[in-house]
């Protein structure tokens, strides 16, 4: 297994202290110090499977969100309407990711007697990486599924304007001898935050990444943060953004499109929809018989020749199990802007972030 090369620009930090230190941000904005831990524990899980985009990069936008953008820091979710093995959750304002983790939570255990449960979310925020709430599903000997609308970034195939949103989904299966299988995706070719990180490092996008304001190709992040993230796989990556931003907010009241805000001011508080979904395999078969399945396939996978130029043949999700093992021994790589943005919210709200130095 190759291990991550790191840079020198790099600061390697152990994951509980990172934690402490951004859990204690989020409590001195108001939140619960159960919540402010759920926030921070997102947060560094995605850095730890190497899902920088939304890890602890996220902090001062999230504090912003908290103090001076209108999101509840002591909103409670609560479940508002159901009808056999489906529910509807309103979000109460809170930090996305405090109502997912209950609508997720709401749906494990609604399914033990359902078998198949599924959850509508709104008045709801920014929820962070969606293989955060897969894998509670997943360790849980379930199959999850979790969606979210975005802000428009991009534009549908063949158009100019930002009407879309990259839409991410998380599912995740399990397995017995491997790890659980996760695809944690969106349907544009890359999510905004990632190219922010591209500009953090100064260095090129990759081509097909992104478009310039009037739809033309580039690799200059700059330019690609004031134009449009390119659909993956054209107009099927187009179809399907559409697809998941409706499945999370049509259920509700949730905001689609441009509807939810724009990048430049930012979404509306409590606009933001959600919606997962939990399959309990045991209803269908033996749930180990079920996981060793899922095994096979991956043994599949792993044994399969190698295409010319590549080293391994990974299925979704084993890189960033590979990558949280690694930096779970190792520490997490965090570069210096990613540090210092953290002592700064840390400075404004007078915690300690000293962890850090």
């Amino acid at each position: 297994m190759a291990r991550y090369p790191g840079n020198e620009t790099e600061q390697r930090v152990d994951e509980a202290v990172l934690g402490r230190v951004v859990a204690d941000i989020f409590s001195a904005c108001g939140m619960s110090s159960q919540d402010a831990w759920l926030v921070a524990d997102s947060l560094v899980h995605a850095d730890l499977r190497g899902i920088h985009s939304h890890g602890v990069m996220r902090v001062p936008n999230y504090v912003g969100k908290l103090l001076d953008e209108g999101v509840d820091p002591r909103g409670e979710p609560r479940i508002i309407r159901e009808q056999g093995a489906a529910l509807v959750v309103d979000g109460a304002n809170a930090m996305g990711q405090v109502a997912c983790a209950f609508a997720m939570r709401a749906a494990i255990e609604r399914a033990e007697r359902t078998s198949v449960c599924t959850v509508a979310i709104g008045n709801s925020n920014h929820c962070g990486a969606m293989d955060y709430y897969a894998l509670m599903a997943s360790e849980a000997d379930m199959i999850g599924i979790a969606t979210t609308n975005a802000l428009p970034t991009m534009a549908p195939y063949g158009g100019a304007d930002r009407i879309l949103g990259i839409n991410p989904i998380g599912i995740a299966i399990p397995a017995s001898r491997h790890p659980a299988v996760v695809l944690d995706t969106s349907f544009g070719a890359t999510a905004r935050g990632r190219i922010e990180v591209y500009q953090q490092k100064g260095i090129a996008l990759p081509e097909g990444w992104a478009m310039d304001a009037d739809g033309r190709p580039t690799t200059d992040p700059v330019v690609a943060l004031t134009g449009l993230i390119a659909p993956a796989g054209a107009h099927k990556g187009s179809g399907l953004a559409l697809m998941t931003g409706l499945l999370s907010t049509i259920l509700t009241d949730a905001a689609y499109g441009t509807r939810l805000g724009s990048v430049e001011d930012g979404p509306l508080p409590g606009r933001d929809g959600q919606f997962v979904m939990v399959v309990n395999p045991a209803a269908f078969d033996d749930i180990e018989t079920v996981k060793a399945r899922t095994d096979e396939a991956v043994d599949e996978i792993l044994s399969g020749r190698r295409a010319p130029g590549f080293d391994e043949v990974l299925p979704p999700g084993r890189l960033e199990a590979n990558l949280m093992e690694e930096f779970a021994e190792d520490g997490i790589p965090l570069n210096q802007e990613t540090i210092g943005h953290i002592k700064d919210a840390a400075a404004r709200l007078g915690t300690d972030a000293s962890a850090l130095d």
